[in-house]
């Protein structure tokens, strides 16, 4: 059912509620997993058009990333990394399609109104504008 899943990363502890789910999720469907993260400081939204160096951000995401896929890889799934550089919503859905996923799965905060207002809702642009679908799985309170 689910060949490949996006795995949109936020490299905060909510990734922790999401991993196991997507874990499982994996070995049960035999299923290819691409963990993303997308940077989006300064540097990496104007990176390849000022061509700046990258940041400790970047690198800092990257490493992040490679350890997770290593430790996914050590229970036997099939993973890839991909850093994004950008706007989440807008570069999560994009990698999306360009690498042709089944699945998006996400952590959700659980903001309601102001939260949203003041931290943006990357969940909001992705379910509305995805045309696959998306698993949402709520982050453990922190």
């Amino acid at each position: 059912m689910y060949r490949k899943i996006l795995v949109a990363l936020e490299n905060s502890r909510a990734d922790q509620s999401l991993i196991p789910h997507i874990t499982k999720l994996a070995q049960l469907h035999g299923s290819a997993l691409l963990l993303v993260h997308v940077a989006d400081g300064w540097v990496a939204r104007n990176y390849n058009q000022l061509k700046l160096t990258e940041s400790e951000e970047m690198k800092a995401d990257q490493a992040y990333l490679d350890a997770t896929a290593a430790q996914m890889r050590a229970a036997g799934l099939n993973v890839a990394t991909h850093l994004a550089l950008g706007d989440p919503p807008t570069e999560i859905l994009k990698t999306a399609d360009r690498e042709r996923c089944d699945l998006i799965a996400m952590t959700t905060h659980g903001h309601r109104l102001l939260g949203d207002l003041i931290y943006g809702s990357t969940i909001e642009k992705v379910r509305h504008l995805a045309m696959i679908p998306v698993l949402l799985v709520r982050a453990a309170a922190q």
